[in-house]
């Protein structure tokens, strides 16, 4: 049956692509479209927070590994321990309903009140004198300064893929399913997301396109508006599901997980939780995988923003290649999140699954770096294209970037996810904040502070001058990804055993 996971070649393409029984579906589509409007929420964020700190007033790509390394994890840190101490104080629903309502109110702000008046409150006379003073080497730090505005917004769009997608959906789904529904139903819930990001894009670039230049505060407005819809939707959704669908139906909230509430409050601190993540090799595991993803990703993706910026300067440009870059990653994702990976995890099993996202990010990201310290070798091929090296570089670093994303939506967050289903509780709650917040906040804090570093070292405050130091350090990373793979396999394996047993 289906319902088991059973790939046999009896199975029909419905039931491979859509492994669910009739009775699911007012379970499912709730989620699958809870998911849909967090992503697209996610993916419009996405399009403009590199854009609006990329190209303002003496910025640069090297103002993202600053604000990544020194500005969001210690934010992100503050948040995890405020979700950790509130989680122990109110219920699930209630920490949901608040989190989305302060995104929700931020983003109305920042549309309607703080762009309208950015040139007015960015304080460009007093981040001139301190230019002056620290020289252009620094020109990152003060721009961070500078526009503050902008770093604020590229804040909380980071903070609303680590909070909102990893902790708040994530969380409630890994508490409500079990791992055989988890098996039939994960890739489902991330071609939800994928095809939302096929709707980004062009939603994106319609909006540039229609009021660009000194209108473009229009085309920003527009969106908030379609975001705080989707934030509507998001807490109607949930409130369904937890209101009055699972509490209705026994087949939909599984008899085990009958001991887990689903308006549980959780016991253990955050340092708690970091203390057993420290003990337990299977969390261990799940946070280097974690740790390295976002490690590998963003030591490439700054550099892929480097030469984006140069060769795409302004704003309304630079935006719609972000936004093309993100239609297309959704597309690629919903088709081989619907049509390849569910049913890979299915016939194949997790370690396959769980590995390919280490050969081919590791693999494309080496490539790429290569090929920009060496513009001699692609200088041929880009001329029978009729390009540039440079453009040449910024194709080949688009496709790089829309590879490693589907690695990760329809591969890597689902295997991931699946890994935290055979733990307790408390474990799945805590431990999932400290690894994907902290953890996830770690890698990409991590490429930041090695960029910064190398840049300080180098003197010469481009991130380009540091691309050859970046290759070995992202083959051992690989390295490491790739055994904590093997390590938490063999352990998924005795937990799963111990789970029948039991």
């Amino acid at each position: 049956m289906a319902s088991n996971g059973d790939t046999s070649p009896k199975l029909s393409w419905r039931e491979r692509l859509w492994p669910i029984q009739a009775y699911e579906l007012k379970k499912i589509l709730p989620l699958l479209f809870m998911k849909f409007f967090i992503s697209f929420t996610y993916g419009v964020l996405t399009s403009m927070k590199d854009a609006f700190v990329v190209t303002a007033k003496g910025s640069g790509a090297e103002v993202i590994p600053v604000l990544k390394g020194w500005i969001v994890l210690p934010i992100a840190l503050g948040a995890t321990i405020l979700y950790s101490k509130l989680s122990n104080i109110f219920r699930r629903s209630v920490l949901f309903y608040g989190i989305i309502l302060f995104f929700m109110t931020f983003i109305f702000l920042y549309g309607f009140v703080l762009y309208p008046n950015i040139e007015a409150l960015s304080p460009h006379s007093s981040a001139d004198w301190l230019l002056h003073k620290l020289g252009s080497q620094n020109a990152h730090w003060v721009a961070i300064y500078r526009n503050w505005i902008q770093t604020v917004f590229f804040v909380i769009a980071e903070l609303w893929g680590s909070i909102v997608i990893f902790l708040l959906f994530w969380g409630f789904v890994n508490h409500i399913c079990n791992f055989n529904e988890a098996k039939r139903c994960y890739n489902l819930f991330i071609a939800g997301g994928d095809m939302a990001q096929m709707f980004t894009g062009p939603l994106v670039c319609y909006f540039t396109g229609k009021f660009i230049g000194e209108h473009f505060h229009l085309a920003l407005q527009n969106l908030v508006l379609i975001v705080l819809f989707f934030g509507g939707m998001i807490m109607l959704l949930h409130f369904i599901l937890t209101r009055k669908i699972l509490k209705n139906d026994e087949r939909l909230y599984q008899p085990e997980l009958k001991s887990a509430p689903i308006e549980l409050k959780t016991k253990l601190s955050l340092l708690e939780s970091l203390k057993f993540i420290a003990k337990s090799p299977y969390l261990r595991a799940i946070a280097i995988m974690v740790v390295s993803y976002g490690l590998i990703m963003n030591l490439t993706e700054v550099t892929w923003k480097a030469n984006l910026k140069i060769a795409y300067p302004e704003t309304g440009a630079y935006q719609a290649v972000m936004a093309t870059v993100s239609s297309s990653v959704g597309v690629c994702s919903f088709i081989i999140t619907l049509f390849f990976s569910g049913f890979l995890i299915r016939s194949t099993g997790w370690h396959t699954a769980a590995q390919l996202p280490p050969i081919v990010i590791g693999t494309t990201s080496l490539v790429f770096l290569l090929m920009f310290l060496n513009p001699n070798w692609i200088s041929p091929i880009a001329g029978v294209w009729s390009l540039s090296p440079l453009m040449m570089i910024v194709f080949f670093g688009a496709l790089q970037n829309i590879s490693t994303k589907i690695m990760k939506y329809a591969f890597f967050d689902a295997t991931k996810e699946m890994a935290y289903i055979p733990l307790d509780t408390e474990s799945k709650v805590k431990g999932k904040a400290a690894i994907d917040v902290i953890g996830s906040r770690l890698g990409k804090s991590g490429a930041a502070w090695i960029q910064i570093v190398l840049i300080q070292i180098a003197g010469t405050g481009s991130v380009l001058s540091i691309t050859h130091m970046l290759v070995p350090i992202i083959a051992c990373t690989v390295l490491f990804w790739i055994l904590s793979v093997r390590s938490l396999n063999k352990q998924l394996i005795e937990k799963k055993l111990n789970t029948e047993m039991a």
